[in-house]
């Protein structure tokens, strides 16, 4: 059993996680930033589902991994279906 984490946006992301999920994650964050969007209380969760890691955002943003073509998508709870894959 994998437990779950919870850290601060501009921290340093668990080292547990697949180098495609932490790049997407620095991603969102750094649209963030260009966008000024004030962030200071905001965190990530990560939870493991069937050992694969979801990340989300206190605002709903997703980050999803899919193990067998090692890429991360990102999602809002507002998307209409748009993703964006890495």
């Amino acid at each position: 059993m994998q437990l779950g984490k919870r850290w601060a946006v501009g921290a340093d992301v668990p080292a547990d996680l697949p180098p495609v999920v932490a790049s997407a994650i620095r991603d969102v964050e750094a649209e963030l930033r260009a966008d000024a969007v004030p962030v200071e209380s905001w965190a990530w969760t990560l939870t493991w589902l069937e050992r694969r890691p979801v990340v989300e955002l206190d605002d709903g943003t997703v980050v999803t991994y899919n193990s067998a073509e090692d890429t991360a998508t990102v999602r809002q709870d507002t998307d209409t279906g748009e993703n964006d894959d890495y």
